[in-house]
């Protein structure tokens, strides 16, 4: 039996991308089309059209720059997805582009409000 105005929020797999308590924000995006990307992989935004791609650090077109963290698995078909703009997430579970890892965007991420914290191994 169900309680009267509850819905099914539907569900999270687990695999430890949550680090913590901190509110998360999330925003549905735009994404570069043809990017097959994993849930947790760290986003930057292409600044010429707003879409969102795996950040690189040799990026030149603004993507190289984190800025969320993607909440959900896209295909390559996919032309938005739902990313979260702030929370705790465990550094060992985000899924960094090329020339990232935790301690080169910790400090930039945390002013935004992502908090990448260690915990327990993804």
């Amino acid at each position: 039996m169900r309680a009267s105005g509850f819905t099914d929020q539907g569900s999270v797999p687990l695999d430890r991308l949550i680090a913590g308590e901190f509110p998360r924000i999330e925003e549905k995006v735009a994404v570069v089309k043809g990017a097959a990307l994993k849930r947790g992989s760290l986003l930057g935004r292409v600044t010429a059209t707003g879409a969102y791609t795996l950040s690189e650090a040799e990026g030149d077109d603004g993507s190289e720059d984190p800025v969320a963290i993607l909440a959900q698995d896209i295909t390559a078909e996919d032309e938005e997805a739902l990313v979260y703009r702030t929370g705790e997430f465990n550094e060992a579970a985000v899924i960094y582009g090329d020339g990232h890892e935790a301690d080169s965007v910790r400090d930039e991420l945390a002013a935004m409000q992502i908090w990448l914290r260690r915990t327990v191994p993804a």
